[in-house]
C-alpha cells in the first residue's frame, strides 16, 4: 500500500476526487475494501463504485489511464445494485496486460464524498495482504 499522494496521476495524488490510498497489486484479483452496495460498474470495467451503509462513496480505480484499454484487461465479478462485503472479489485485472500497454497497474481507492467523514486513516508505505485491516473511517 502507498499513500494516495504517491500515485503517479495528479487527479488522484492531489486528491481532486477525494482522499484515499493505493495498492500495488501482487496478483490479478481485486477485492472490495468496504461492505456496501455496488453503485457503479464502469462500462470499460476499469472502475467500480461502492456506497457503504453509512453513505460513504468509494471508488476502486484499477490502473492509470486504463479506460483507454476498452475493458480488455478486466473481468468484472459484481453488478450494479449488488450487496457486497469487505473482502469480496470485485474483478480480475490482467496486470501483465496493463503493464504491457505501458500503463501503471496501481489500484486507487478514493473516498469521493469526504463530507460524510470526520477522519480517514493515514496510510503509509506498507505491505498488506487480502483481508488485512488498514484503518477505520470515522463518520460525522
Amino acid at each position: 500500500m502507498i499513500p494516495i499522494t504517491k500515485v503517479n496521476d495528479d487527479v488522484f495524488s492531489e486528491k481532486m476526487m477525494g482522499d484515499g490510498f493505493a495498492v500495488i497489486p501482487a496478483d490479478n484479483k481485486v477485492y472490495s475494501p468496504v461492505s456496501g452496495t455496488v453503485s457503479t460498474v464502469f462500462p470499460t470495467g476499469h472502475a467500480i463504485g461502492i456506497t457503504t451503509d453509512k453513505g460513504l462513496e468509494v471508488l476502486v480505480h484499477m490502473g492509470l489511464d486504463t479506460v483507454e484499454l476498452n475493458g480488455e484487461p478486466f473481468v468484472g465479478k459484481v453488478k450494479q445494485g449488488q450487496k457486497i462485503d469487505k473482502g469480496d472479489l470485485l474483478s480480475f485485472m490482467d496486470i501483465d496486460s496493463v503493464k504491457d500497454s505501458g500503463r501503471d497497474s496501481v489500484i486507487v481507492i478514493v473516498y469521493t464524498n469526504m463530507d460524510v467523514t470526520r477522519e480517514v486513516p493515514e496510510i503509509s508505505d506498507q505491505s498488506t495482504t487480502h483481508g488485512d485491516e488498514v484503518g477505520e473511517i470515522h463518520y460525522n
